[in-house]
């Protein structure tokens, strides 16, 4: 794992220096717009609705639109204003027993690691969290926004670690806009319903659980490729297809550089070249040379073209330079 963040927990006048890292990952299995027809992915646009005329991203600034449709443009300027922090600390603010925090509040969970000289104080942190049973309630700057968060002590397969989790702020819980009204239970039908329970009732185990729907997608994607349903996209042959575009033009450059000079270009070369691709089996120096040897063939002039690079450099050269004088 990689640590996202470093800094130091504090309580009274105790600091412990800490590593965050994340303790959750997803799974879900990700999927691509593409056109059905070929394959290609489907690409957006940043487009403004007024004008109709795309934008640059340099060009886009943040809006905050208000109730009655109206929108307020904030610059760089605007935002930097704005109250921020880059503190290192994750600052205790009280212990408060477990029961008191609703599990709805939590948002993200991160491992925290001693680092340096805090392995002792964190694991003292840690056994008198353990001890009270209770979370510290804490305050910490991520991503240069203050939030509220609580320290928990988690049983892992490598230890028990600190878990620094945030929370949502109070006002973002949201309060159901219905109610259950219904007449009072009959004493038999709470005692079946305490019969159920206590049938279905155990321990929770989360291995004995799995994704059935991953599951099925990669199966579902593992046949068709085994069954050659796929599409071959320009994404999918990226390097390949880099390797045909700079081969063409360094083609169209020497028929340019043969025309400056006032020689005919041919087709040999191409010909030449795709003949030594297409044998895989040959080492790439007999290609090379295979290649050279046509090219020579078709100009009539072995003696030129069998010459080693250096002397071929040289007499570019001195062509140039008498080309020069010439003019």
């Amino acid at each position: 794992m990689r640590a996202i963040w470093k800094g130091a927990v504090s309580f009274g006048l105790v600091s412990v220096p800490v590593k965050l890292y994340a303790a959750t990952e997803s799974h879900d299995v990700s999927f691509r717009q593409v056109h059905a027809k070929d394959g290609g992915r489907i690409k957006y646009q940043r487009v403004c609705s007024l004008d109709g005329e795309e934008v640059a991203y340099a060009d886009i600034a943040k809006g905050y639109e208000t109730e009655d449709g109206e929108m307020v443009i904030l610059t760089d300027d605007d935002m930097a204003e704005l109250p921020s922090t880059s503190s290192r600390e994750i600052a205790v603010e009280k212990f408060v027993p477990r029961e008191q925090i609703d599990p709805l509040l939590f948002e993200k969970s991160y491992y925290l690691e001693p680092e340096g000289a805090g392995a002792k104080p964190y694991a003292l942190l840690r056994q008198a969290l353990k001890d009270a049973d209770r979370m510290a309630v804490v305050t910490v700057a991520l991503r240069q926004r203050t939030t509220i968060a609580v320290l928990r002590v988690r049983e892992t397969e490598a230890g028990e670690v600190i878990v620094l989790q945030t929370m949502m702020w109070p006002d973002e819980v949201r309060v159901p806009d219905f109610k259950v009204e219904v007449d009072d239970a009959k004493p038999q039908e709470v005692k079946m319903a305490h019969m159920l329970v206590e049938t279905l009732a155990g321990d929770f185990d989360a291995t004995e659980f799995e994704d059935d729907y991953a599951g099925a997608v990669e199966a579902l994607v593992k046949s068709k490729i085994e069954g050659g349903e796929i599409k071959r996209t320009e994404t999918s042959t990226k390097t390949s297809g880099e390797v045909v575009d700079l081969l063409a033009a360094l083609q169209k450059s020497v028929a340019a550089a043969k025309t400056a000079r006032g020689e005919e270009s041919d087709d040999s070369d191409s010909d030449s070249d795709s003949d030594s691709d297409s044998d895989d089996e040959a080492p790439k120096r007999s290609a090379a040379k295979k290649s050279t040897a046509k090219k020579s063939t078709a100009k009539k002039t072995p003696a030129k073209k069998t010459a080693a690079k250096k002397t071929a450099a040289k007499k570019t050269t001195s062509k140039k330079t008498a080309a020069k004088k010439a003019s």
